[in-house]
C-alpha cells in the first residue's frame, strides 16, 4: 500500500478577490432589473395616480431630472457591492451567500420610498407653480 504524497486540505479556503468580484457581479447585476423595475413601478404609479394633472408635468426639465435621479439610484445600488465583497472574505461567507437577498429587499424598499417622496414632491411642486 502506498501513502499519498499530500494529505488533502480540509480547511475552508478564503476566496480570492477575483472570485468574490465575479460572484458579486453574477448575483447583483441580474437583480438590478428587479431594483429598477420596482422604482419604475413607483414612478409610473405616482404619475398614474395624479393623472391627468401629471400629464402637464411631462416637460423636458422634469424628464431630465427623473433621468438624473435614475442614474443616481443605480449608483446607490452599487453600494451593495462593498459589504458583499467584504463579508465574502470573512468567516460569515456561507451564511451571507444564503441571506444577502435581504439586503436586496431592504435596499429596494428603501429606494422605493425615497423615489416616492421625490416623485410626489415633483408632482406637488408642479401644482404649486401653476
Amino acid at each position: 500500500m502506498t501513502v499519498p504524497d499530500k494529505i488533502p486540505n480540509t480547511e475552508p479556503t478564503t476566496p480570492t478577490l477575483r472570485e468574490t468580484l465575479g460572484d458579486a457581479l453574477r448575483y447583483w447585476e441580474p437583480r438590478r432589473l428587479i431594483y429598477n423595475g420596482a422604482l419604475l413601478l413607483v414612478v409610473a404609479g405616482c404619475f398614474a395616480a395624479a393623472w391627468p394633472e401629471s400629464k402637464l408635468m411631462l416637460q423636458t426639465d422634469i424628464v431630465l431630472g427623473i433621468f438624473v435621479l435614475a442614474v443616481l439610484a443605480n449608483v446607490a445600488y452599487c453600494a451593495a457591492y462593498l459589504p458583499d465583497i467584504a463579508i465574502q472574505h470573512s468567516d460569515m461567507r456561507d451564511s451571507w451567500l444564503r441571506w444577502r437577498w435581504i439586503v436586496l429587499l431592504v435596499g429596494t424598499l428603501f429606494a422605493s420610498v425615497i423615489t416616492y417622496f421625490f416623485v410626489a414632491g415633483m408632482l406637488a411642486f408642479g401644482d404649486i407653480k401653476d
